[in-house]
């Protein structure tokens, strides 16, 4: 990981230096708060001056950063919907300075479109270094092989998921990588289960831990075709790790419960519940949210955590379902410092969880419905009726 990491300006983003900095990721959040408020003050500023959108956003609502004094009044903030980057190319940096640009992985058409400076891009992949870590999955000592559950890279792909899941590669030394989405050959990719199941069987035999990675709907494809098939469970290395994340894209209707896709984990693959982790993240917001050992998402210490309210976008107290709003200081190349999702979450204390961490945490609930007729709240709204508590 990168200690000499430094902001593109000091002199202008001395405290968004310092909350980055903080290796801890899941220190009590009223310990640098007011490093955290100084930061955000400093990061909005920074977009102002340096984006002609976001200065005439900010205009409009007649924001200044003085306003920003508690943790609350970063609601005033103006913010930025997820989508918008879905339609809108929106630089705080010169294009030369920009080392990188991923896309999302939406299947809907429209994907976002998302620029990195380096300071952003490497900021991001520290707080992944340091969570990793933390829960002590570091490990350069033991080679391990990889399945991957993303899509298969040529070196000219900026989807965002398979950058991620190269990046994770790095926490322990490759013996053999398996993609579970290969390249057709007509720039598209194909589901291998077959070749996955082999790849396992392979694995299981070699006897070295194997990690899993990507989306959790082919990961969980390929243990129910192992079910169906009557296949004899396998055991693998007891240090292997699943990590996954991405969402079920365009087979949420068949996802199931998460307590249900571990045990089936647990029972096909041999792998410790403690050992089974999703991660939540965005090419939008690349903070990194990743499960403790009671499958809680915590938040670090290097962002913040807003619910709002689907109809009237007014903050929400605990336990309560609403947008889903992070805010954070990290991000110099685009002002995406203040992004509402179209997730729907809720917001819980420390207290609430059994893993000991010190940072509240938030649960998905789904995300909201959109139609070409129906705006984002009204279309959360009516999902938010039939949600189970």
């Amino acid at each position: 990981m990168d200690q000499n990491l430094k902001v593109p300006n000091h002199k202008t983003l001395g405290a968004v230096q310092k909350i980055c900095d903080l290796i801890d990721p899941y220190e009590d959040l009223i310990k640098s708060e007011s490093i955290f408020l100084d930061a955000m003050k400093e990061i909005t500023q920074w977009h102002i001056n340096q984006s002609e959108f976001y200065n005439k956003l900010a205009a409009s609502q007649q924001f200044n950063v003085e306003m920003i004094k508690t943790l609350d009044d970063c609601l005033l903030i103006p913010h930025l919907w997820a989508h918008f980057f879905k339609s809108n190319e929106i630089l705080s940096v010169n294009k030369e300075d920009v080392v990188l640009h991923l896309t999302s992985s939406g299947t809907t058409g429209q994907k976002s479109q998302i620029f990195f400076d380096n300071w952003t891009i490497k900021s991001a992949q520290r707080m992944v270094d340091w969570i990793f870590a933390k829960y002590d999955w570091v490990n350069p000592a033991q080679s391990c092989n990889y399945v991957l559950f993303s899509y298969e890279t040529q070196s000219s792909s900026k989807l965002g998921t398979a950058y991620t899941d190269n990046f994770l590669c790095k926490y322990a030394p490759v013996n053999e990588v398996f993609y579970a989405l290969k390249l057709n050959g007509s720039g598209g990719h194909e589901f291998d289960c077959y070749g996955t199941i082999e790849a396992l069987k392979k694995f299981s035999q070699q006897g070295l831990p194997v990690r899993l990675f990507g989306f959790p709907s082919f990961f969980y494809f390929v243990l129910e075709r192992m079910k169906n098939l009557d296949l004899a469970p396998l055991k693998l290395h007891p240090d292997s790790l699943v990590f996954l994340g991405g969402g079920w894209k365009g087979n949420a209707e068949k996802q199931i419960e998460k307590n249900q896709f571990y045990s089936l984990v647990e029972e096909m693959l041999g792998i410790p519940n403690e050992r089974l982790r999703d991660g939540f993240g965005s090419v939008e917001h690349c903070i990194p949210y990743v499960e403790c050992s009671q499958h809680e998402f915590h938040i670090p210490t290097w962002s913040r955590v807003f619910i709002r309210d689907v109809e009237t976008l007014k903050p929400l107290g605990f336990d309560q379902k609403g947008f889903l709003h992070f805010i954070s200081p990290y991000i110099t190349s685009m002002p995406a410092h203040s992004v509402i999702m179209g997730d729907l979450a809720s917001l819980h204390r420390s207290q609430s969880c059994k893993c000991g961490l010190k940072t509240p945490f938030f649960r998905l609930h789904g995300r909201a419905g959109i139609s070409k007729n129906k705006s984002c709240a009204l279309a959360a709204s009516e999902l938010l009726k039939g949600l189970a508590s």
